[in-house]
């Protein structure tokens, strides 16, 4: 692994589409998105109170945005992978949010008052490779056997929306950026497919853009950080195959030499805390090499595991 790697993944942290959709500077897209999203028409950007939570990693990187206008609590994450656990995912997102929430307002939840809570509504956007419908709706539901599912007093709805380009054309014919957004993505493939490296193919995909385009002066500007993005966001999609690969992480057996399994919740601590680092190689190394694991794993997660 490279020294500009490793400075890359550590430095941007976040996703592209958050960082389109999803900061102070853009609140006019975000305010586009959520009227296609929800079939509103608010004018005004200065609307929007985000309160996106700043310490919640997944695979090393912020991954979600969320504000509120008016009673409406808006919770948005971009997948490139396809997770059905993303109600459980968003059930611990809302319950954090929640909590900010109360505090922020000086609220008693152990009060007799009722307290009056924002609604959430839970959108995950997806423009992975998998072929996908216009929209799924995920349910936390389908998680539970379902023997008992019908009893439980617990449902979480998180509606799926496919952004890849060609897809959900009157959705992105109400939000140009978001357009704009799926338009970019399909292009950097393109490149891709072309052995042009992540990086490279961005670079090309934002020169190449139509100069009426709204997003291209903000990529222009931050290409740099775009670049970073992208190349810690693919890095992330590409180790996150690797698992699916290994299968359910539930420990493994080595060989009969070796005679036992490695635990999975020492796999899980080092794969995070290699991610969290940017050190994808290693990772990647790790998944083929025992050795090596095991050497990463006293460095990183137990000085004295001889598993």
């Amino acid at each position: 692994m490279t020294q500009s790697n490793t400075t890359t993944n550590q430095k941007y942290k976040d996703r592209l589409f958050n960082f389109i959709f999803g900061s102070d500077e853009n609140r006019k897209w975000t305010l586009s998105l959520y009227n296609a999203v929800n079939g509103s028409d608010y004018d005004d950007p200065m609307l929007i109170e985000f309160n996106t939570l700043k310490d919640v990693l997944f695979m090393g990187m912020k991954n979600d945005t969320s504000f509120l206008i008016s009673d409406i609590m808006s919770v948005y994450e971009h997948q490139s992978t396809f997770n059905p656990n993303m109600p459980l995912r968003m059930l611990q997102y809302v319950g954090d949010l929640y909590a900010g929430y109360i505090e922020k307002n000086k609220y008693n939840k152990y009060g007799k008052k009722l307290i009056n809570l924002p609604t959430p509504k839970l959108v995950t956007f997806y423009n992975g490779l998998l072929d996908k419908c216009d929209e799924t709706m995920l349910n936390l539901s389908d998680s539970f056997s379902e023997e008992s599912r019908e009893k439980s007093d617990i449902e979480v709805k998180v509606r799926m929306i496919n952004v890849n380009y060609g897809k959900n054309k009157l959705l992105m014919d109400k939000c140009q950026p978001l357009k704009e957004y799926a338009w970019l993505i399909n292009e950097i493939k393109l490149y891709q497919k072309d052995e042009y490296t992540i990086s490279a193919a961005a670079e090309k995909a934002i020169d190449s853009m139509p100069d009426e385009f709204e997003i291209k002066k903000f990529l222009i500007i931050h290409k740099q950080e775009v670049q970073g993005m992208l190349d810690t966001e693919y890095n992330e999609a590409e180790a996150m195959e690797l698992f699916k690969e290994e299968g359910r992480i539930e420990g493994r057996e080595e060989g009969r030499e070796e005679g036992r399994e490695i635990e999975a919740d020492v796999i899980n601590d080092l794969n995070n805390k290699l991610l969290v680092a940017g050190r994808v190689e290693d990772l990647k190394k790790a998944t083929n090499d025992r050795e090596y694991q095991k050497q990463l794993i006293r460095e990183l997660v137990d000085p004295e595991y001889n598993g």
